[in-house]
């Protein structure tokens, strides 16, 4: 036994040990959050067991009545000290992967053993709650892991006391009477495939929890050539927490260091655990908060979506070499196969659940560059896109792909009711009418809504509790106006390199097909409603008393009524449209560019001018006159905030920026070539860093480089008092009229390189949008550089 790290744990919140338990809960549940290398773990079964003893050998440690209870019941043990025990997970909010985990129930597959279903129905529970645990698809049914500790603890008396030493520790030599315990689980821990790792294969264990000891034992299972499963030795460690003194220690400890044998991917090297897992766990056991969202791919296999996403990502890496749009295409592209991963597998389990073999049809409302759509189409399903932009990547899918452009505006014309799925991805306006559109569309239309920016039913949402985050409120109210229209909610957390990324499910309903027309009523009801909640710029009337809504809900002809009884009375277009709510408008084709690029460009250049001298100490800036040749150091400047900048400008000038939708930030970003904004502070910016940094991006972005070389006139060469930086040869603008050169792109592309811009970003969204904005002119001494071509949007 080696010790291979110990961290002090300094607790002034008083959250050990309960705090250790929800850190081992999240290295138990979700280890992919610390190993990188992992898809994830299947929890298999999970039992409350007693302690091995001499006299218990030969026969099922888990004997006595009391002991099965406590095994159907859950153990609601607690340390000496009073604190928690490993009870549901209460663990921190651990960035995109950690998050507090609400499991759902475990639902039986079809063809899946009645005996497991039954145990599913017994145990199941969130993760991190001891008794319980959901049957998965592993190799062990949950009934396996009785004969699998039995044998185990047989033979922990039949020549094995050292591991036995190492399990119970000081309870070794305990007494019957004393209280004892384990908590004990069977997992299935998935490593991620791909191209470098073509034969990882999943690998079991067994996870033993001694909550008076305060320790988690990881026993590795392995099968011999006669199909004989036992425990791995050489590969066992443990977790232990203890305290000394009045001081928390967490410490790792491994059974045999020196048989460890590490894959690189199950089984890290000693080191890791010792320091890189050590330091996360002390970490995640002092974190007291709480996440409000479920653990990520909740509703579907892990192990087939990490077969899937490999085979897509395959399939469809190209597209990032020719990614025509302004956005990121790595962002873009791998996010909407891990989209279209979880998609194909969520199809792919309800077509084994209802027995049906033809492929599930789908419509993309807001589709945007399409991709989503073309994936799902490649592998079989039946669909089509709507936007109401083209882009130019449509082009680039070929005829089995269907895109349409046009403007959805929910009424009784957008129906689709031959229609299985309707997809909102990052939909926007049209993400609270998905569900009713759903509902409305046929009995049988199911829905996924990938919520982004906070849009009401007709304007922008208005929060209205402050007690909840944002997010979190709109995820509520996109729920509660899927329930209003008749629906089971699911929710689950993709795996997309997003900031929004939990997505809402509605997959059958909560009546029968006899009750559509009276739920339909609700539907009118509860939207009327909702009227005057948003805010809008159409100034909506207040919302209506229950019998006004009542009212308006009397004598529609297609079974759901216009929920706008205002629109009856006044509107003869919306009547004739038969709009569900007045007030929605879709988005404009041509949306109106608000990200500071269409500012004149003498105003531009002054604000440049007026915060690069606020930098550089004051030293006066002169256009055309820098010297040349002086010996002192380039003086880089010093930094400010933003607010310290915005202090220096005027009112108009302030009031000009904000009205373009970002303000000043958004300029300096956009001013690329001269700033560098960092954590809200503004630098000048020093290219021989950019060089350093060129040959770290990938070929696509190098080549964009080389074809702007030279292409824009260097602000630095004219403007700074110590001229550029960098030689003429090696600057990638131009010192001087003498050296500029035409682009050597075409029109179309040229306008995409000369975007000054990142593409726009909501308020709030924390995701650049899809939709493409006009560049700025080129030859400018604006955001133009490698930066603009290299770096991943803000």
């Amino acid at each position: 036994m080696a010790e291979v790290g110990r961290a002090a744990v300094r607790d002034p919140g008083a959250l050990l040990p309960g705090g250790f338990w929800a850190a081992v809960a999240v290295w138990l549940e979700r280890p992919q959050v610390a190993n990188k290398r992992l898809c994830g773990v299947r929890l298999e079964a999970r039992r409350s067991v007693g302690v091995p003893r001499a006299e218990a050998c030969g026969h099922s440690p888990n004997t006595g009545p009391e002991q099965e209870e406590r095994a159907a019941a859950g153990p609601a043990l607690r340390s000496p000290e009073g604190g928690l025990g490993p009870g549901p997970s209460t663990g921190p909010e651990l960035g995109t992967e950690g998050r507090g985990p609400e499991e759902s129930q475990p639902r039986r597959r079809q063809g899946e053993d009645p005996r497991e279903a039954a145990a599913a129905a017994q145990l199941a529970g969130g993760p991190g709650q001891p008794g319980k645990a959901q049957v998965g698809e592993g190799e062990f049914p949950a009934p396996d892991l009785d004969s699998l500790w039995d044998a185990f603890s047989r033979s922990l008396y039949d020549g094995n006391l050292e591991m036995l030493a190492f399990l119970t520790g000081s309870r070794a030599g305990s007494q019957p009477e004393a209280p004892s315990g384990f908590d004990v689980v069977l997992r299935t821990v998935i490593p991620k495939t791909g191209p470098h790792c073509p034969l990882a294969a999943p690998r079991r264990e067994i996870v033993v929890q001694d909550v008076l000891n305060g320790t988690v034992t990881f026993l590795p299972l392995e099968e011999d050539d006669r199909g004989n499963v036992k425990v791995e030795t050489s590969n066992v460690y443990q977790i232990r927490l203890s305290q000394s003194q009045g001081e928390w220690f967490i410490s790792i400890l491994i059974f045999c260091p020196e048989n460890w044998h590490s894959d690189g991917i199950v089984y890290p090297r000693p080191t890791w655990l010792g320091e890189v897992l050590l330091a996360r766990l002390a970490r995640w056991s002092v974190e007291s908060r709480r996440s409000g969202f479920k653990s990520s791919l909740s509703l579907i296999s892990i192990v087939k979506y990490s077969k899937m996403y490999q085979m897509l990502k395959e399939k469809h890496k190209d597209m990032v070499k020719m990614w025509p749009e302004v956005t990121d295409p790595e962002k873009f592209v791998y996010e909407d196969v891990a989209i279209a991963a979880y998609l194909l597998i969520l199809w792919e389990e309800e077509r084994a659940e209802r027995g049906l073999t033809a492929k599930q049809s789908f419509v993309d409302l807001g589709c945007g560059n399409g991709l989503l759509v073309h994936i799902l189409s490649t592998e079989g399903h039946p669909g089509r896109g709507i936007d109401v932009r083209r882009r130019k990547i449509w082009d680039m899918y070929g005829p089995q792909t269907c895109l349409e452009e046009g403007a959805i505006t929910p009424n009784d014309k957008t129906l689709f009711p031959d229609v299985d799925w309707l997809i909102g991805n990052h939909s926007d306006e049209l993400t609270p009418w998905i569900p009713v559109i759903a509902a409305r569309s046929s009995y049988g239309c199911r829905f996924f809504v990938l919520p982004c920016c906070f849009f009401d039913f007709t304007g922008k949402y208005s929060r209205r509790q402050s007690r909840k985050t944002q997010y979190r409120e709109y995820l509520d109210f996109v729920t509660e106006v899927g329930l209003a229209c008749g629906f089971h909610i699911e929710e689950d957390c993709l795996r997309i390199p997003s900031t929004k990324r939990v997505c809402l499910i509605g997959k059958s309903r909560t009546y029968s097909p006899a009750g559509e027309v009276s739920m339909d009523e609700q539907r009118t009801q509860y939207i009327n409603s909702r009227r005057g909640r948003p805010v809008s710029p159409h100034g909506e009337a207040p919302a209506p008393s229950p019998s006004q809504a009542a009212e308006g809900c009397a004598g529609h002809p297609h079974g759901h009524q216009a929920l706008d009884s205002g629109a009856a009375e006044g509107g003869a277009e919306a009547q004739a449209d038969q709009l569900w709510l007045s007030g929605f408008q879709p988005r404009e084709k041509a949306e109106r560019v608000r990200n500071c690029a269409t500012l004149p460009r003498d105003f531009i250049d002054q604000v440049v001018l007026q915060v690069a001298h606020l930098l550089l100490d004051g030293e006066q800036l002169n256009p055309g006159s820098a010297p040349r040749g002086s010996s002192k150091a380039w003086n880089r400047g010093g930094s400010l905030s933003l607010e310290e900048v915005a202090q220096e400008l005027d009112r108009e000038t302030l009031r000009r920026l904000k009205r373009e939708c970002g303000g000043l930030q958004t300029l300096l970003r956009n001013s690329h070539q001269v700033f560098e904004v960092l954590n809200g502070r503004v630098h000048i910016r020093d290219w021989r860093e950019e060089k350093l940094q060129r040959q770290r991006h990938p070929e696509a972005k190098r080549k964009l480089f080389s074809e702007t070389f030279k292409t824009r006139a260097c602000w630095f060469f004219s403007h700074h008092p110590d001229g550029c930086v960098l030689p003429a040869d090696s600057c990638p603008f131009a010192h001087g009229p003498a050296e500029l050169r035409p682009p050597q792109t075409p029109r179309r592309k040229k306008q995409v390189l000369g975007a000054a811009s990142a593409p726009r970003v909501e308020a709030g969204c924390g995701r650049p949008r899809r939709e493409e904005h006009a560049p700025a002119p080129l030859g400018t001494a604006d955001s133009a550089g490698w930066g603009d071509f290299l770096r991943v949007p803000p």
